[in-house]
């Protein structure tokens, strides 16, 4: 090959732009992967997170409906009510396996019969193996008696007189789809409250839940 078509090669080789597309992808390539894992992951927390939301409220909901008895009587709840609740409560969460990767914290808040304002915890029932995390609602050495309400500062739970109210704080631990630096904390913890709607026997069996044989009942 002669110096004079070496050069016209090299000239050619340096005006030629065919590869630059494939090159410019090979260089965005790793971008683009890192926003698509990225917005995965926080388009699946916020999902998990909507849905540990709505299993603490369906199980308020549940909780304030559960009970025996006629119109003519006081409703009473046990503790199998309580069992079936959770058990519920775990077989809605499905793969989120509320059970194992949980921790729900059930409080009857009752008004205190000395005051119109002030309220107390009657009964508390826990659920799932997260025995780990700390209660925040009351928080921990916070009495149970002699409540201004349960929950979030400005929008706590309280009870009707002669009524309840029941609280629930639902601790989730996620588990993101890639162990990545940006992945979101993984520690979820919501709250919901709903007033029993019926007449509730709040003093029988043990301070308002009756004991069933066989079953250990779950407390904190």
């Amino acid at each position: 090959m002669t110096t004079y078509s070496l050069r016209v090669r090299l000239k050619s080789l340096g005006g030629n732009t065919s590869g630059v597309a494939l090159l410019e992808f090979a260089f965005m390539l790793p971008i683009l992967l890192l926003m698509s894992l990225v917005g995965a992951e926080l388009t699946n927390y916020i999902i998990t997170r909507m849905r540990v939301s709505q299993i603490a409220l369906h199980i308020a909901d549940n909780a304030a409906r559960i009970g025996s008895g006629s119109q003519l009587q006081a409703k009473t709840i046990n503790e199998a009510d309580i069992y079936d609740l959770f058990e519920g409560a775990n077989l809605q969460s499905e793969e989120l396996d509320l059970k194992a990767r949980g921790r729900v914290i059930l409080s009857d808040v009752e008004p205190m019969e000395s005051s119109t304002s002030r309220y107390k915890i009657g009964w508390k029932r826990c659920f799932g193996a997260q025995t780990s995390y700390v209660q925040k609602y009351p928080g921990p050495g916070d009495a149970t008696t002699n409540l201004t309400g349960v929950g979030p500062t400005g929008r706590q739970a309280i009870a009707p007189s002669g009524g309840a109210t029941m609280f629930v704080e639902v601790y989730y631990k996620y588990r993101p789809l890639i162990e990545t630096s940006f992945s979101p904390a993984p520690d979820m913890v919501e709250t919901a409250a709903m007033m029993v709607r019926d007449r509730r026997d709040l003093v029988g069996g043990n301070n308002g839940v009756y004991p069933v044989a066989g079953l250990t009942p779950l407390t904190c």
